[in-house]
């Protein structure tokens, strides 16, 4: 048996964000469009409760991906009457994959996983676009430190869906108690945690601690890499 290490990517190993960022005033520059702080602030503010939608079952992808761009279009200054929200979304998410940005410390974490836990496999499991995931993660060089990567894209199905774990926990073919979730959402790592009976681990915790604990049942909390190794070096020794 292996310990199975199942890592959310964006806020957890990679700084979404930053690349989030640097992407989209690229893009929104290149559209003839003005890029400010306001446009990345409206952006974000609008994709995340997009997001919270798809979780949630109310949205498709694609709808997602049009919705956040036409919003942004409506608030940007510049003509955007022969944009294309779908075919600016796909630049968008390219743009995005060959920027990955690291959290500080996520590398020499990661290496240090491997290198110290016995039989440590590390794999993705991240909501997003293919292409964005695998590009940023390889433009890093976190890819030679990952065993897999399961993405809702291709999985058909998106966390914090039972569906999701199912299909990652098949492939993985070994026990539920040799597998432990390390992410920063409640909604879509807790609770998907939670949703599959895995041990969970909440990265860089914030808010109602203690009442989220106890609402996802989540097992462990961390708030730096170092604490984060500390708590799966524990739960690896415990197996």
């Amino acid at each position: 048996m292996h310990h199975n290490f199942l890592f959310d990517l964006d806020m957890t190993l990679l700084d979404f964000h930053a690349s989030e960022r640097k992407a989209l005033e690229i893009v929104i520059n290149a559209s003839g469009l003005k890029f400010t702080e306001d446009t990345y602030l409206l952006f974000k503010e609008k994709n995340k409760s997009l997001w919270l939608e798809l979780e949630k079952g109310n949205l498709t992808r694609t709808e997602l991906f049009r919705q956040r761009f036409m919003y942004l279009f409506e608030q940007s200054e510049g003509d955007h009457s022969e944009l294309d929200p779908l075919k600016v979304n796909d630049e968008f998410i390219y743009t995005m994959s060959i920027n990955g940005v690291l959290m500080k410390g996520a590398l020499e974490f990661v290496q240090k996983l491997k290198r110290e836990i016995p039989d440590a496999r590390i794999y993705i499991a991240s909501n997003g676009a293919t292409i964005n995931a695998e590009g940023r993660i390889k433009s890093t060089g976190l890819d030679k430190y990952i065993d897999k990567i399961y993405v809702s894209e291709w999985m058909g199905v998106a966390k914090p869906s039972p569906e999701f774990f199912d299909m990652c926990l098949e492939d993985i073919a070994e026990p539920k108690d040799t597998c432990i979730m390390i992410g920063d959402s409640l909604t879509s790592d807790m609770l998907g945690a939670k949703n599959a009976s895995i041990t969970s681990v909440w990265f860089m915790p914030q808010g109602d601690i203690e009442g989220s604990m106890k609402k996802y049942e989540i097992d462990y909390c961390a708030s730096s890499f170092d604490d984060l190794f500390e708590v799966l070096r524990k739960w690896s020794e415990k197996m």
